[in-house]
């Protein structure tokens, strides 16, 4: 059995939104893989990944998420992250995550 998962993508100027709803683990993870290779290989100067949607994260998303922030540090592109629940909130305070990651309240940049 999979997970529910969505993810949309919407080009904002010269960012792009990459919006997550659902549940992200192990599952899913291929799913956002892919799409984050996508987005990536466009070369946009920001990448937004909207956690606000998502109802459970677990260790693959967190490996995901550092792997798009360094891919992110290495082009020289902003990462932004929006912030998620406070379940999805506090696995980033206790892998201390929120200090290495670029997180806002909500989409206004």
């Amino acid at each position: 059995m999979t997970s529910p998962f969505d993810v949309t993508i919407t080009e904002q100027g010269d960012a792009v939104r990459v919006a997550l709803s659902g549940e992200l683990d192990i599952s899913s993870a291929p799913r956002l893989q892919d799409d984050l290779a996508r987005v990536e290989a466009d070369g946009p100067a920001t990448i937004v990944l909207d956690l606000s949607g998502l109802a459970f994260m677990d260790s693959t998303g967190l490996r995901l998420l550092i792997g798009a922030d360094a891919r992110a540090r290495e082009a020289g592109r902003r990462l932004v992250l929006i912030q998620g629940n406070e379940m999805v909130q506090r696995v980033l305070r206790v892998t201390r995550l929120d200090e290495r990651l670029e997180i806002v309240p909500d989409a206004s940049l």
